[in-house]
């Protein structure tokens, strides 16, 4: 079994690994916090406790994970702490949830190989772009079915 500072210390880590790929910092240090929970749920004192940080960054964090659907905001009857939960299939809603990014970037790069046309160098990485999204956006349907199908599902 592992020490609280081993898992300290994993969850900076884990944190960082986050940060490093674009997320905000904090956010990433609560993710990684709910992450490592047994049950996957911790209230925003706990967090803050855990995390040595104030109540501001806790919040903050929260908030980005909440808005990315990400994490779930729970109270338990009777109770006024609200606890915080990473979300069943995590990875698999962040990446099915992208879809509307995708087509976004899809359509932007459609629209840029179009102004810059085909003939041109810029217009060509446009277009390779819009064509790599477009095939993102087909495969990854399956891609996750089969995901589910390989956790039986």
């Amino acid at each position: 079994m592992s020490t609280d500072e081993e898992i300290a210390a994993f969850i900076e880590r884990y944190a960082e690994a986050l940060t490093q790929s674009g997320w905000p910092r904090m956010m990433s240090r609560v993710f990684s916090c709910l992450m490592a929970s047994e049950d996957g749920r911790r209230t925003a004192a706990e967090l803050s406790e855990l995390l040595h940080v104030g109540a501001p960054a806790i919040s903050g964090g929260v908030k980005a994970l909440l808005q990315s659907g990400l994490v779930v905001r729970e109270r338990e009857p009777g109770e006024r702490r609200d606890h915080y939960r990473v979300r069943e299939d995590v990875w698999f809603r962040a990446v099915t949830g992208n879809d509307a990014n995708l087509a976004r970037w899809q359509e932007a790069s459609e629209e840029g190989a179009r102004l810059l046309g085909p003939d041109t160098e810029a217009g060509a990485r446009f277009d390779e772009t819009r064509r790599f999204f477009a095939f993102l956006r087909a495969e990854l349907p399956r891609l996750m079915e089969r995901w589910h199908e390989s956790q039986g599902r």
